[in-house]
């Protein structure tokens, strides 16, 4: 399994508006991609910003190639993003997971 982390930084007051975008679009779009796993969406705050990140997990690495494309370390960015992210980091990152633990029962 691969996990691949994206981070985000909008303005404060944009966290409530961005957090429902990202619920409404982004989670709905990464779920319907054959071998996507799940995903955590972090975020905290300071007095200026909000800052996400994004942690999606893949069954392997061409499944993030087919929903990504070939340049697989490419952030991907919906047309919407502009109007709320300060920056937009151009990589991500990919970690293989090699183990889990979960306490949750």
């Amino acid at each position: 399994m691969i996990a691949r982390i994206w981070k985000g930084k909008t303005k404060i007051e944009h966290l409530d508006e961005y957090t429902d975008f990202m619920k409404v679009k982004a989670i709905p779009d990464y779920s319907q991609v054959d071998g996507f796993i799940r995903l955590t969406f972090l975020k905290r705050t300071d007095t200026d910003y909000a800052y996400f990140d994004l942690i999606t997990f893949w069954e392997n690495m061409e499944v993030i190639k087919g929903f990504a494309g070939n340049d697989f370390e490419k952030a991907k960015y919906y047309p919407e993003d502009k109007n709320y992210l300060i920056d937009f980091p151009e990589k991500v990152t990919h970690f293989e997971i090699f183990a889990e633990y979960t306490a949750f029962t």
